[in-house]
């Protein structure tokens, strides 16, 4: 079973031909397939539309949200609908190919747990792709995981991929990057980008900040959950190895007699290791939150996630 989620907002004129792209695209495949359509709030006239898709199409699936919470919410709410083994999500635009999809689904084949596409020639506006570009290689300066298009809303993922996974504020971009953290093997393949046809962009400069500002969270979420004292004290420590540095450069200039009690270098060097004993003991009061936390949670459940696979 292969399903597909189709996030919305405002969307009314694109979804009677995507149902129908992505369903030539689909009918070439073996497998079952359902679209999943969540209606982040629309005001237009798009719940009208899903709700005769819906009436004559036994496999469309239709999710209303209350309001508009986001396009990760909105992703949340249709992962927990989807009955696939594959998901593949496209954006509602008529932007993503859904001609695309069997190229993802190939991917998967070769062994690997998430596809995301990589609109080679964007078809946007410059900001929009000098922007995209910036955001780009800060997500895979920070977070270790590198993707030319880690913000392409075509990508196909095992279930398995989404078990567990919480999605909200920005992180709908990183789940890649989320993924990857978890040990699921990442791929990138070049995907057709087609111009907008109908509507309005909802994506400005604004949105890339508060993404990046949600990397900072994957990133430490990612790398340091299991142990925070490894960021804290090695903050820490730095700071107070310089500080010390410091201080005993001026230890040395008093012992030659020289005067330091009007020097700045002085009052940075003892608020360095202040700072950096602060650091460390709010490392290891993390710590002691994050074992705590496993305990009740059960060590079972979060290796299982981990697990691949057991050979007895």
């Amino acid at each position: 079973m292969i399903s597909v989620v189709v996030p919305l907002l405002n969307e009314e004129e694109s979804l009677e031909p995507l149902l129908a792209e992505v369903t030539a695209a689909l009918d070439v495949c073996d497998d079952e397939f359902e679209v999943v359509f969540v209606d982040d709030g629309s005001t237009d006239g798009s719940m009208r539309v899903l709700s005769r898709l819906h009436d004559e199409h036994a496999n469309v699936v239709v999710v209303q949200l209350r309001r508009n919470f986001g396009k990760a919410t909105a992703l949340q709410a249709a992962f927990l609908e989807a009955r696939g083994d594959v998901i593949v999500t496209i954006d509602a635009d008529l932007q993503d190919d859904p001609a695309e999809i069997p190229q993802l689904l190939a991917k998967l084949d070769e062994g690997f747990d998430l596809v995301s596409g990589w609109k080679t020639r964007r078809n946007d506006p410059f900001f929009r792709r000098f922007f995209s570009k910036i955001f780009n290689w800060a997500t895979g300066a920070v977070s270790g995981v590198h993707l030319h298009d880690v913000n392409c809303g075509l990508k196909a993922y095992r279930a398995e991929v989404l078990q567990g996974m919480r999605i909200y504020g920005e992180l709908h971009r990183f789940i890649p990057v989320l993924a990857a953290y978890r040990g699921f093997r990442v791929a990138e393949i070049p995907v057709n980008h087609r111009a907008r046809q109908h509507g309005r962009s909802r994506y400005g400069p604004e949105r890339y900040l508060r993404g990046f500002f949600d990397l900072l969270s994957v990133t430490f979420m990612g790398r340091y959950r299991h142990r925070p004292l490894h960021l804290f004290g090695g903050l820490g420590l730095l700071m107070g190895a310089v500080g010390f540095i410091f201080l005993l450069y001026l230890t040395m200039l008093k012992l030659w007699g020289y005067g330091i009690g009007q020097r700045p270098l002085l009052t940075l060097g003892v608020l360095l290791i202040v700072v950096g004993i602060q650091l460390v003991s709010l490392g290891l009061i993390s710590e002691l939150v994050t074992s705590q936390h496993e305990e009740r949670t059960g060590e079972r459940e979060r290796i299982e996630l981990m697990v691949e696979g057991v050979l007895r």
